[in-house]
């Protein structure tokens, strides 16, 4: 049982997570470019965005575990001659909540936890990408502009941006004086002063104006270290402005705080009991795949496989809408919250005892009835449009 969960388990959690990703990159990539930011910045925002789907995807890679592992059990007859030698569906949910409880574990560790410290860190690399404390690269062929003055234009960059060549910079101030200068290569070296940087040029030619000078002086250089002033940035804010960036002690002390306002404590109030419902959702999620693993008899249907995943997926948008809603005030917390999951576990809880105590009992068997119905319709169906367009 352990092996036959695990197998689908590990499948979903890899697959959700590389199409998340995958969505997630291209738009990252492109965020990243236009910014004129280091690539190697994607794969960091990337892995801070990884808690956030393990958030979504461990519960549903359970379900599917724990679904297609009885479902396999239930098609090759074994679940038949596990319940003949006197195995009820009780101790057969042993492993499973094992798996369970242990997933619950760690998923309270990620929403409680690493996700709000990631979400925190992903925003301030998108605060530094835009601002250019990440150290954004000269784009190669443009006129980049400094805050001070200066502009550089690099025609060609090599060993990734270690050789440049082609090099033109020209700097002013405000009281009229002026350089420029053109060489044949450079590269950037950093200096003991956070706030500068040396640009060392080769080969080239400066012309130099100031108002004390009667006509521009020309100098010609094998080597000149130019220096260049690097714009000063705010700091980044502190972390806990939103409420997925504070863990779960915090927001419990927020959301008693009697001194904090009204809508501090409800968003507050309402984050704190969207993450705990989550987690306990979990451990409904062993009966709910058993009810929905096991098809009728004679029956190979996979609707149980779709209907699992819809559930899982509509309930999560409805903890989230009423996290929404109990932010706003307009409804407890606890009401908005615990309430759909009561629900939920009602449900689950009647569809658990059909299958498992109602003999010939099948919680999904109408739904089963019905697609059966319907795929006999559309092939009764096909033929005849087949026989129309022949004729």
């Amino acid at each position: 049982m352990a092996r036959l969960i695990a197998v689908p388990l590990f499948s979903t959690l890899v697959i959700s997570a590389m199409l998340l990703v995958l969505d997630r990159m291209l738009r990252l990539f492109d965020f990243v470019a236009t910014e004129g930011g280091p690539i190697s910045v994607v794969w960091r925002m990337l892995a801070n965005l990884l808690p956030e789907y393990l958030g979504l995807g461990i519960p549903i890679g359970l379900l599917l575990g724990v679904l297609l592992a009885f479902r396999r059990l239930a098609t090759s007859s074994e679940l038949d001659v596990m319940r003949a030698v006197g195995m009820s569906y009780l101790r057969l949910l042993y492993v499973p909540f094992l798996y369970a409880i242990t997933l619950a574990a760690v998923n309270l560790a990620i929403v409680g936890f690493i996700q709000p410290d990631a979400r925190y860190s992903y925003e301030k690399l998108r605060f530094e990408l835009r601002t250019g404390a990440l150290g954004a690269s000269i784009k190669v062929g443009e006129f980049t502009h400094f805050p001070n003055g200066g502009t550089v234009r690099i025609e060609h960059s090599r060993d990734n941006g270690r050789k440049l060549s082609g090099i033109f910079v020209q700097y002013a101030d405000k009281k009229g004086d002026w350089y420029a200068v053109t060489a044949q290569s450079g590269q950037f070296l950093a200096t003991d002063n956070p706030d500068e940087i040396i640009f060392r040029l080769t080969n080239g030619t400066l012309v130099n104006k100031a108002l004390n000078f009667a006509t521009p002086r020309v100098l010609t250089f094998t080597s000149h270290d130019l220096p260049i002033a690097l714009p000063k940035y705010e700091n980044f804010r502190t972390q806990g402005s939103s409420n997925l960036e504070m863990t779960l002690p915090t927001l419990a002390k927020l959301g008693h705080d009697r001194h904090a306002d009204k809508e501090t404590r409800d968003t507050s109030r309402a984050a704190f009991h969207f993450r705990i419902v989550e987690v306990c959702t979990m451990f409904l999620l062993p009966l709910l795949g058993l009810a929905l693993g096991v098809p009728p008899k004679r029956s190979s249907s996979a609707i149980g496989v779709f209907l699992g995943i819809i559930m899982i997926v509509a309930y999560h948008k409805v903890n989230e809408y009423g996290m929404a809603v109990g932010g706003l005030g307009k409804i407890d917390p606890i009401i908005a919250l615990w309430v759909p999951f009561a629900v939920f576990a009602s449900l689950v809880l009647w569809m658990f005892y059909t299958i498992a105590f109602v003999p010939g009992g099948q919680p999904i068997g109408a739904l089963e009835r019905g697609a059966a119905k319907a795929a006999k319709a559309i092939g009764r169906l096909l033929p005849r449009r087949g026989r129309e367009a022949r004729a």
